[in-house]
């Protein structure tokens, strides 16, 4: 499976390829609740994350949150 995050393409094996939205944030560690997630430019409510399926070919921003001043 390939997909395209922040604009890098990234290729998964079948059996190793994040299902849904959540794995993928968690794939690369970060916090949900501090993320958006934009899959083929909609916006994925937080609530949806477990459920929105992931499929091959599809681009997809997560924007991470970071405090500072």
């Amino acid at each position: 499976m390939r997909i395209r995050v922040n604009g890098e393409n990234m290729d998964f094996p079948e059996n190793e390829a994040p299902a849904t939205v959540k794995e993928l944030i968690d794939h690369f560690g970060l916090n949900s609740e501090a993320v958006v997630a934009e899959v083929d430019g909609e916006i994925v409510e937080k609530r949806n994350f477990e459920t929105a399926i992931i499929k091959d070919s599809q681009k997809i921003e997560l924007i991470r949150f970071v405090g500072g001043g």
